[in-house]
């Protein structure tokens, strides 16, 4: 049996990146390590839920309840922002462990802190990665091309020079691209199905332990209604929701569909007076308890995250895939290729569209039968209890 440590774990405000976490979290508090999370306040109590000690800090970064449009629109926007609350992060987080160093750190991909705190203190870092990790060869066919244009400009440049800079200034002699894209060990909490070139991850320091789920009975239950034959969610996740032309789309899809019954989660960004009239076989909520709805739902419209697509998948629920930002036209494309989804982009997401995607979905043969057959897949990939049993091998080796 392992020696009950102290573990460390450190991420952002963003459900996307805590959510896929709180498993693995729960069940190393439950083998009897002290585990403590740092995180900003407004996912304290979630992370306490766990059994972890919530250590807190200030986060610049705009909240799940801010304008999405808080992130800019270009991938600077999104990188800077990402490197300032690093850098205003680190001395906060140090003052929070100083004296009381872990065993080892568990951190989200972007957490950077986490990396230069387990670098000074001299302990092992497993990344804890929510989507898509680097193949052999990333960095010429995807990372080079994105970054061309904007390592070009002064203000790309600029950005690279400070986030080298603030790595030298911690010790840490690594350029920022492995720094921030390549780990030297990572947990992958997203179904080997969803990695674009598998065959090309190395397997020395990626390992695939699938979703980790656990009981979400805490956030709610779900029945489907008398008379509905079939059933519908339609989620953009937790960030970019604000998009009040799609919601009524969809509504023109789906409502009064004979024997359809539409979930519209709309988030917090959107009035339920700006989709007009709402048909008496529609629910608008601002929030579902999502995993609850899909293990009743016949079609999931999602945007794509991995959180949402492993959700699909492990439901076996058909998918449009309606992606809105970063990772998510990537898994988009990758659940059509496992034969399990349509995408529609934004822009083309009329009603005719959607209602012509989903009658072709439900109920094809095909489609359900590739669904089972990625839902057995990922029972094989060990989930929370694997996870849990590879971060006790790294601290028993470090023991060695």
């Amino acid at each position: 049996m392992t020696t009950p440590s102290h573990i460390a774990m450190f991420s952002v405000a963003a459900h996307g990146h805590v959510n896929p976490s709180l498993e693995v979290i729960r069940e190393l508090v439950a083998r009897g390590h002290r585990v403590t999370y740092a995180i900003p306040p407004l996912f304290a109590e979630k992370v306490a839920e766990t059994g972890a000690e919530p250590r807190l800090w200030e986060s610049t970064l705009p909240g799940p309840d801010d304008d999405p449009a808080a992130w800019g629109s270009e991938l600077l926007d999104h990188v800077e922002i990402f490197l300032a609350d690093a850098m205003q992060a680190l001395p906060q987080l140090a003052e929070a462990y100083d004296g009381d160093e872990p065993d080892l750190v568990l951190h989200d991909i972007t957490a950077y802190p986490a990396r230069v705190l387990a670098h000074r203190w001299g302990v092992p870092a497993i990344s804890l990665s929510p989507n898509l990790v680097a193949w052999e060869g990333y960095e010429e066919e995807v990372a080079e091309p994105m970054w061309a244009g904007p390592k070009s400009t002064e203000r790309g440049q600029a950005y690279y020079a400070r986030f080298e800079g603030w790595l030298k200034e911690n010790g840490v002699e690594l350029h920022p691209d492995p720094f921030a894209g390549r780990p030297d060990r990572s947990l992958v909490l997203i179904p080997k199905a969803l990695q674009p070139n598998a065959d090309r991850v190395d397997e020395s320091v990626y390992t695939f332990v699938g979703a980790c789920q656990g009981d979400r009975g805490s956030q709610g239950d779900w029945q489907r209604p008398a008379g509905a034959e079939k059933v519908a969610l339609v989620s953009l996740g937790s960030s970019f929701t604000k998009r009040p032309d799609f919601y009524r789309e969809c509504l023109r899809a789906f409502g009064d569909l004979p024997g359809w019954h539409l979930v519209l989660q709309i988030g917090r960004h959107v009035d339920p007076a700006e989709l007009g009239v709402v048909p008496d076989n529609v629910e608008v909520r601002s929030w579902v308890p999502q995993l609850a709805i899909l293990k009743e739902a016949d079609l999931f419209v999602t945007h794509a995250g991995a959180g949402g697509s492993q959700e699909g998948l492990a439901t076996a629920t058909p998918m449009i895939a309606v992606p809105q930002a970063v990772d998510q036209f990537g898994n988009a494309d990758m659940l059509v290729g496992l034969g399990v989804a349509r995408r529609i982009d934004t822009e083309d997401a009329t009603a005719e569209a959607l209602r012509e995607a989903a009658l072709a979905l439900v109920g094809d043969p095909e489609v359900a039968g590739k669904l089972k057959e990625v839902q057995a897949e990922m029972a094989q990939e060990g989930g929370t209890r694997r996870a849990a049993d590879l971060i006790e091998a790294e601290l028993s080796a470090r023991r060695a």
